[in-house]
């Protein structure tokens, strides 16, 4: 089973770009997007014949926006604050978290498609990124309850230590590689959630998912890996293989991150 993440960073411009062509040559089975900031009756015809698609969009238009989409029936569907409860509901936290089940020859597979909120050090922002990660690492110890196999996937806007951001040594007083940032992603990794793209990477840098739009990052590989599947145990132990789909060039990018693809044994 093939199962990806992207931050499509608008999904209509992901579509003019290129989004389609990658998706009718991935192979995938599962696809969580994350930034799709966009209705489900726009997103899910982008996205092309034989998906079924689920979305949580922002309630503040033109932000956010998270979907699943898979080539079977996803079922037993809740998002924001009904999945993470507390202030969840509040605008600038909707259309960051959904959830729902697919089949598997080995059985249904929980997955997630969350979009962390990016925050900057010292404002507000800050804030409501600390209030959603309260709410995932609360759930996720529900879900480990609930269900054998499970991934949560996304946008995740943090890099788990120096291999996972170029220039780390600049960025330690920076939103995404602050040490309270950090911390929770250890504490998730404490828990028994793999990282599964690190696990099968090993001690190397990256591989990136992320690269500024800006500048020379792209060209120089100055990125950040800041896109995970975070799997169960269960789920994890079938990983055999992850790959970052990074666009051929710069002028052939359809969004500042590539797809996080990772296959499944099930």
């Amino acid at each position: 089973m093939r199962i990806a993440t992207v931050n499509v960073n608008g999904v209509r411009a992901a579509a003019r770009k290129g989004m389609g062509e990658w998706l009718a040559t991935a192979g995938a089975d599962a696809v969580a997007l994350q930034e799709v900031r966009a209705p489900l009756e726009i997103t899910a015809p982008l996205l092309g014949e034989g998906w079924h698609v689920v979305e949580q969009a922002c309630e503040i238009k033109g932000r956010a926006g998270v979907a699943l989409a898979a080539r079977t029936e996803i079922t037993d569907v809740i998002a924001g604050v009904d999945a993470l409860g507390g202030a969840m509901d509040e605008p600038v936290h909707t259309g960051r978290w959904i959830e729902g089940t697919v089949d598997s020859p080995a059985g249904p597979v929980r997955l997630i498609s969350n979009y962390m909120h990016s925050g900057t050090a010292g404002t507000p922002s800050m804030d409501d990124k600390y209030a959603m990660l309260d709410a995932v690492t609360a759930r996720l110890a529900v879900l480990r309850e609930q269900y054998e196999r499970v991934v949560l996937m996304g946008d995740i806007n943090i890099a788990r230590d120096e291999r996972d951001i170029k220039n780390w040594k600049g960025n330690l007083k920076s939103a995404g590689f602050l040490p309270e940032e950090r911390a929770y992603l250890s504490r998730w990794i404490e828990a028994g959630w793999v990282d599964v793209a690190r696990e099968l990477a090993g001690d190397v840098a990256g591989p990136y998912t992320w690269w500024s739009m800006r500048g020379q990052a792209f060209d120089n590989d100055a990125g950040w890996r800041i896109d995970y599947h975070f799997a169960s145990p269960a789920l994890a132990g079938a990983a055999t293989a992850a790959s970052v789909a990074r666009q051929a060039s710069w002028d052939t990018r359809w969004t500042d991150h590539a797809p996080l693809v990772v296959d499944y044994a099930l």
